[in-house]
């Protein structure tokens, strides 16, 4: 991609910086997460998450009935030397404040006393009264200070609501403090919900699998080659600065801007993957079993499996969508289930247009699913699908399938990008490219999601060799 005289070049005067001064290369710093992660402050997090792996190695050969009591020394130790005791006291004031409330066991007081806590962390003027409460002045302090926060209180959350299911008595405020500073997860996530961590972080066999160790040790090698390839890809493509100049977009062919949009999306899976992925290497060091990485965007054709946190994600289905969504088979529950599900989710990522916008798309696309599965189990299209081989079956649905996929890569492209550059794509994918640029692209696509649900046909054979055949309509000859 050439870059003309005339064209804008603030933004890259701003995000590439000096790279590799041998090979004349400069680097893409347009991601600011990843370069806090893997440049600038990856002695300090390497530094911080050896010293856990280290106690908390020491612990298990010598006292493992009490490793869960020494990951909450460490990991208070930690927050307290990086952040300081006042905000050490404000995390400790959150957790009391929520711990009180779940004493109630009323399940719509915890949520309400949950959320309203979160939104003081995104709006003022409550946001500066509790930055103040973090001592020193240093360039990761207003990061950790929100990562801090915003998951204790999800864990803090999950907590309540835990207890509010229990039925003898309560947890103690201890195991809310344990669960709450273990140190792997209590800046950046991934989220575990309380009823899985307290039951691994309390079992007394850590006996491993066999292989287990060999698993373990050829993820961690995995992930630094995938970071070293980023590295590289950082030097040569810059598609996390060029979406931000929508003058030189303007002059780019369709494809390009087509497959921009495309890898800016496989670019943040494999950012989410590898950062949740090195803290969960960590904590499959301490036994846990932490949220699987999300999955990858080219396998994603339908909104209900679309996320990049599945953390976050288990814990919405758990609490939210399929608490008041039930089964997933009545319209208006699902309508409430997505509408509070993605409420819950604007508070946590702040509620902004772009966040609004992303969360309307995919509400819509959740309920559209589901109204389009409703409508063609009427009749006739139940009696001709039950009529149809099942290979048909599956192309026909690969059709719908193809127009969702591009849906979903849209929604989030607003999200991840801007909304300038979303209306762009889509502009140029479905009018000006129409036909030829269109009729080829989901053509493609189709072509992907047929080999995608072959794949999964497959591995649920694997997992189930002798399914039971599907059941017909009740007026079907």
């Amino acid at each position: 991609m050439s870059l003309t005289s005339n064209v804008n070049r603030k933004t890259f005067q701003s995000n590439v910086k000096p790279g590799w001064y041998y090979f004349g290369r400069k680097m893409d710093t347009g991601d600011h997460e990843w370069m806090m992660w893997f440049s600038t402050f990856k002695e300090h997090i390497l530094f911080a998450l050896s010293g856990h792996v280290l106690f908390a190695k020491i612990c298990s050969m010598l006292a493992p009935q009490y490793r869960s009591l020494v990951y909450l020394v460490y990991g208070l130790l930690a927050v307290w030397t990086s952040m300081g005791w006042t905000y050490v006291t404000l995390i400790l004031s959150h957790c009391i404040l929520l711990y009180s409330i779940s004493l109630v066991k009323i399940r719509w007081l915890c949520f309400v006393t949950g959320l309203s806590t979160l939104a003081t962390f995104k709006c003022e003027p409550f946001v500066s009264w509790q930055a103040g409460f973090v001592e020193g002045d240093f360039e990761l302090r207003h990061v950790l200070f929100y990562g801090g926060c915003g998951f204790t209180i999800m864990r803090c959350m999950s907590f309540a609501l835990e207890n509010c299911e229990r039925k003898d008595g309560n947890y103690n405020i201890l195991e809310l403090l344990k669960y709450n500073f273990y140190l792997p997860f209590f800046y950046f996530g991934p989220i575990m919900t309380f009823d899985k961590f307290y039951v691994q972080a309390n079992k007394s066999d850590l006996s491993r699998k066999e292989r287990e160790m060999w698993n373990i040790n050829l993820q961690a090698a995995m992930y630094v080659g995938i970071i070293l390839m980023v590295d590289v890809l950082f030097h040569f493509m810059y598609i996390l600065t060029i979406p931000n100049d929508m003058k030189l977009l303007k002059r780019v062919s369709d494809w390009a801007l087509v497959g921009l949009a495309y890898f800016n999306l496989v670019y943040d899976w494999v950012k989410a993957a590898v950062m949740f992925g090195v803290i969960n290497t960590v904590s499959k060091l301490d036994h846990l079993d932490p949220p699987k990485p999300p999955k990858c965007i080219t396998l994603l054709y339908v909104f209900a499996e679309t996320h990049f946190d599945r953390g976050i994600n288990d814990w919405l289905c758990k609490y939210v969508y399929d608490y008041l969504g039930k089964k997933h088979d009545d319209v208006v529950k699902e309508l409430v289930a997505t509408l509070c599900t993605f409420g819950v989710t604007a508070v946590w990522l702040g509620p902004c247009q772009v966040v609004f916008f992303w969360a309307f798309f995919n509400c819509l696309g959740l309920n559209l699913e589901m109204w389009m599965a409703k409508f063609f189990s009427l009749e006739p299209f139940s009696s001709f699908e039950v009529e149809m081989p099942e290979a048909m079956s599956r192309r026909v649905r690969a059709v719908f399938n193809t127009f969702n996929f591009w849906c979903i890569v849209l929604a989030n492209v607003l999200a991840l990008n801007s909304l300038d550059f979303a209306k762009l794509v889509a502009k140029r994918l479905f009018l000006k490219g129409f036909p030829i640029t269109t009729f080829i692209t989901m053509f493609v696509t189709y072509c992907l999601v047929q080999v995608i649900k072959e794949q999964e046909r497959k591995q649920a054979l694997i997992h189930d060799p002798d399914p039971l055949p599907p059941t017909p309509a009740p007026n079907a000859s």
